[in-house]
């Protein structure tokens, strides 16, 4: 992959050109702040070498204020830098509420992308230029971390719970993407691409890829053929929370805190039924852990997320 081998990779986003600035400023800053103190030790060094004739006594004078401006100038500029990175460490941890949603499951060695709509691809993921993206991954396995060096951003994917990146691509071209945590014997191989379309160009794409079913629909298959119905249905006599407008919303549980029904919330319901209970509910859930995958929980939690908000809150 040229991306990975090439001295600077492309840069595919604001936010990347946002990075590399602030990385060269930090990188000038540390510059302008430890050249000086090599220079001098080799000056001094030099100066006051052994045998050497020189003035060695202590001076008398000292210059107050320029102590103190070698000391609070550069404390200034490192927290102006620290502000500046916090504020985009926290600008690409919040995705806006209108961002495309694409699910990824990472596992040995290669990497599953599964579109709203149902297109399915392997090591590689499309997307339309300028238009939020936000990926929601899990691991089948162990810990992967999804690295795209154009967007400058990497996340890890680590079993047992949801990660999530956003970006919005602001280049078309194809890109490497890859894993950049050790995984196993083929960690290396485990790349793929990362391909930003003009929107007509994604448009045609989705549509000759095809698919005869949304992540939505197929949770609901997966909703009635796993037997969840027969509880959490309109009709169910089992007493259980409704789901119908349960996403995002807070959840009394049995032990007095209250939580958020957010991906991670479904998907542990799913899996270890246990460890949330809601309050006012019986301990009858069963685990899935050993029944569905990561790929059938993640459609399942996108069916859930579709509901309406017209149920009562659980």
């Amino acid at each position: 992959m040229s991306d990975f081998i090439a001295l600077w990779p492309q840069s595919a986003s604001a936010y990347s050109g946002r990075l590399d600035l602030l990385m060269w400023i930090f990188t000038a800053l540390v510059v302008a702040l430890s050249a000086p103190v090599f220079v001098l030790l080799a000056y001094f060094a030099w100066k006051y070498r052994a045998g050497r004739d020189a003035d060695r006594s202590d001076r008398v004078n000292r210059n107050t204020w320029l102590e103190i401006s070698w000391a609070l100038i550069p404390f200034i500029l490192v927290v102006a830098l620290f502000v500046w990175s916090t504020r985009m460490f926290f600008t690409v941890h919040e995705p806006p509420s209108d961002a495309m949603e694409i699910n990824v499951v990472a596992k040995q060695w290669m990497w599953k992308f599964e579109h709203a709509s149902g297109q399915r691809e392997i090591d590689e993921l499309h997307v339309p230029v300028n238009e939020p993206v936000r990926l929601s991954m899990a691991s089948q396995d162990v810990i992967h971390s999804l690295y795209i060096p154009a967007l400058r951003l990497k996340q890890d994917v680590v079993p047992g719970r949801y990660t999530s990146l956003w970006f919005t691509a602001d280049k078309p071209g194809t890109y490497a993407l890859a894993c950049a945590e050790f995984c196993g014997a083929n960690h290396s191989e485990m790349t793929g691409r990362f391909i930003v379309m003009e929107k007509p160009a994604f448009a045609e794409w989705l549509e000759q890829a095809g698919t005869d079913i949304s992540l939505p629909a197929e949770g609901e298959a997966l909703f009635r053929s796993n037997g969840c119905s027969g509880c959490h249905g309109p009709a169910a006599t089992v007493h259980a929370p409704d789901l119908d407008g349960l996403y995002g919303r807070p959840v009394p549980l049995s032990d007095g805190s209250i939580v958020t029904a957010d991906d991670q919330y479904i998907r542990d319901s799913i899996l270890l039924p246990q460890s949330q209970i809601a309050a006012g509910y019986p301990q009858i859930m069963p685990t899935f852990k050993n029944v569905l995958s990561e790929d059938e929980v993640m459609k399942l939690v996108a069916y859930i997320k579709s509901l309406g908000a017209s149920g009562e809150q659980p």
